[in-house]
């Protein structure tokens, strides 16, 4: 396990790389999908209740397995598209579904009179949102926003399965080897239950600065 440990680390990179990059797209998406819902768009509200139920409702590794094996296959002569871009879409559509729901519900915990005071001085929508509403709603957001975070890095664990080399699969690999499987995904576990623990910590402390000001 002691020779383990630095090999799971350098591959801990590749899950830590998918992470924020998957953490980024999927908040990108979240805010875009949350506007648009809370303001109850036409047709992309609707779309986007659709688009919640389908990614919350199904399961990461059969979404995994669909796009990789099922559609890629199919518009591989329009585009190329390997096994780490492939799980990168699928776990920001995933996480999106997820921090789109916890930022609705916090921007509507907002009191509507803030949104009617800005809307009587002039303000847009979006100058509304942006400037007044949506400070106070990441604060409210963050404990279940930090959870998401926390459950992409886990499901990174998953991604093996289309062939992305990273942690999970480089256990497998030792495992296989030595036929020391124990020894191998106790070394996984120990390194997933260290970054976990760091962010962790750090949603904690977010939540100390964010709760004094």
């Amino acid at each position: 396990m002691i020779k383990l440990i630095p090999t799971m680390l350098k591959y801990s990179g590749v899950t830590l790389k998918l992470s924020i990059l998957a953490v980024f797209f999927g908040l990108m998406i979240a805010f875009i999908i949350a506007l648009l819902t809370v303001a109850k768009t036409p047709v992309l509200s609707t779309f986007f209740k659709f688009y919640i139920s389908f990614f919350r409702g199904t399961p990461l590794i059969a979404q995994l397995f669909c796009l990789y094996f099922g559609v890629i296959p199919i518009i591989r002569n329009i585009i190329q598209v390997d096994s780490f871009h492939a799980a990168l879409i699928i776990l920001s559509l995933a996480s999106s579904a997820y921090m789109a729901e916890s930022l609705r519900a916090a921007i509507l915990s907002i009191n509507k009179g803030q949104m009617e005071a800005a809307n009587s001085i002039g303000m847009t929508y979006i100058q509304s949102m942006f400037y007044i509403i949506l400070p106070q709603a990441i604060k409210v957001a963050i404990p279940t926003l930090f959870s998401s975070f926390i459950n992409i890095v886990k499901d990174t664990s998953l991604v093996f399965a289309i062939g992305v080399k990273e942690m999970m699969a480089q256990a497998q690999l030792e495992g296989s080897s030595g036929y020391r499987y124990l020894e191998a995904y106790v070394c996984v576990l120990l390194v997933y239950w260290g970054i976990t623990a760091i962010m962790g910590k750090f949603q904690k402390h977010l939540e100390i600065r964010l709760g004094s000001r």
